[in-house]
């Protein structure tokens, strides 16, 4: 295929969560597509490793639409309750999805099954040209109408062709780069870890959320009688708590998170994240459309980084199915930067603003903070923004997100 020109209506570049996501609800539009993915047919993406994806509702609706969650091998853990604290801090805030007439707020699912799931899902259709192994390298000057990309592979190089084009290829977006779209970043100065674990007590469908002066411990009802781990430290400590074993490690997350579920008695491998905000200053280019990480890569506090991409992937899908016949038409891709400005606003608002006041360490902070979560455990219209937030009901949804799962 070296030497020749490939041509679609649209080509995705980036494999991982959010770009397979678009791929699978282009599909079923009967849109010719294009997915440009870095792992050879034989690898799974790094992004789909032991990390925990916590679903809000309307993900789930959405991936149940889809056909993904029905590939999933192993449960998923569901969200029945939400326990928000601070170390240090009087006060808590619980929610309790029966309280809304609801099972749950979502589900917990390994990164690693998901990953398996959408590459069962991939397999399966019509409409979708998988290049792989294969790395963007350079924009190219185009036919008209068009937007032209060179690729290189493991047989060399190729051009590919597209009326739209889908920058959806991570936290350092080449593709952005080369569309020329900048971004502002913010280090937050946090490493976080994370790790299957084992405690006294099986997950019972809560979701702990614990914030420290150095960051959050989250601690997430897996399906498989698990708790999925994430304990935020700050970067210059980061190797040392690499180098703790297995013990000391444990008797690190227990001072942080305490004792709500029992000792810990066991962990997993644990893996690191450094944390920073990459937020693109705009969404769209000429026959472009930027969207997941590469639009906006959040602090993953209140686990909203997925589920907002996936909200940028359906709207686009949404307005690709009605908005006529040139799938990268201007007045289209100024009408999903439009409908994607609310929910993305403020989630990007809510993620650092959290992220920021929870692990502020000021005196003076402390009893603001912990009238707050005092507040919001006995407020009902408190509550019910943290709900809409936590169930992915912001903004202009997109119509998958509000459909009811089967």
């Amino acid at each position: 295929m070296a030497g020749m020109t490939q041509r679609h209506d649209v080509v995705i570049v980036g494999g991982g969560l959010v770009g397979a996501s678009l791929a699978i609800a282009l599909d079923r539009l009967g849109i010719d597509t294009g997915l440009v993915e870095a792992a050879p047919p034989t690898a799974m993406p790094p992004v789909f490793d032991q990390r925990n994806l916590s679903f809000a509702t309307a993900t789930v609706n959405a991936l149940t639409a889809l056909g993904v969650m029905q590939k999933l091998r192993t449960p998923a853990g569901p969200i029945r309750r939400i326990h928000i604290s601070r170390q240090g801090d009087f006060g808590r805030v619980r929610l309790d999805a029966a309280d809304y007439g609801r099972e749950q707020f979502g589900q917990v699912v390994v990164a690693r099954d998901f990953g398996e799931a959408l590459e069962a899902r991939l397999g399966e259709l019509r409409h979708v040209t998988r290049y792989r192994p294969a790395r963007f390298i350079a924009l190219e000057e185009g036919a008209a109408g068009a937007r032209r990309l060179r690729l290189a592979g493991e047989t060399g190089e190729q051009s590919v062709e597209a009326r739209l084009l889908v920058a959806a290829d991570g936290t350092r977006s080449q593709l952005r780069d080369a569309l020329g779209i900048g971004a502002q970043e913010h280090d937050y100065g946090q490493t976080l870890f994370v790790a299957r674990v084992r405690a006294e007590q099986a997950p019972d469908g809560t979701a702990y959320e614990r914030f420290t002066d150095t960051g959050p411990t989250a601690l997430l009802p897996r399906g498989d009688c698990h708790f999925g781990a994430i304990h935020g430290v700050p970067a210059e400590t980061a190797d040392a708590v690499a180098a703790l074993d297995e013990a000391a490690w444990l008797a690190r997350l227990q001072a942080a998170f305490g004792w709500r579920v029992g000792r810990f008695l066991a962990s997993g491998e644990r893996s690191a994240y450094p944390i920073s905000r990459v937020v693109a200053e705009r969404l769209v280019a000429p026959r472009a459309v930027l969207m997941g990480n590469a639009a906006q890569t959040i602090h993953p506090i209140g686990a909203q980084g997925f589920n907002l991409g996936l909200r940028d992937a359906l709207t686009l899908a949404e307005l690709l199915e009605t908005g006529g016949e040139d799938p990268g038409a201007d007045s289209l891709l100024q009408a999903y930067a439009r409908r994607r400005a609310e929910d993305r606003e403020r989630t990007l608002a809510f993620s650092d603003g959290l992220a920021r006041l929870t692990a502020n360490p000021a005196p003076m902070l402390r009893p603001l903070r912990s009238l707050g979560l005092a507040a919001v455990d006995l407020s009902p219209t408190l509550q019910g923004f943290l709900v809409g937030g936590a169930m992915g009901f912001r903004g202009d949804l997109p119509a998958l997100c509000r459909e009811v799962a089967a």
